[in-house]
């Protein structure tokens, strides 16, 4: 089957998926440390491993259009930014 290249539009704004990771000892702080800090990302739904028991890493993760990885990370407060990696992402079609 030959490669199909997708059209990717330039002008709208790059999205990052950001992947936050702690030990389960550490989810009452990263929990906290979002009080006081303005973001569009507060107290709202997202997908999270913290409530599964077993696992040695939790993960939080953000869909989160920005013009670059920094922007899109400075929508956390500063414990959880520094535990985040940001990754360019874009729609795929999965044949």
């Amino acid at each position: 089957m030959p490669w199909r290249f997708v059209r990717v539009n330039t002008l709208t704004m790059p999205r990052f998926m950001l992947v936050h990771s702690h030990r389960p000892a550490e989810c009452r702080v990263a929990f906290a440390a979002w009080r006081g800090f303005d973001s569009p990302l507060r107290h709202a739904a997202t997908a999270g491993s913290c409530a599964q028991s077993g696992s040695d890493t939790h993960r939080i993760w953000w869909a989160v259009d920005a013009p670059d990885a920094g922007s899109a990370v400075a929508h956390l407060p500063p414990w959880v930014a520094e535990r985040t990696v940001a990754e360019r992402v874009s729609q795929v079609t999965i044949p």
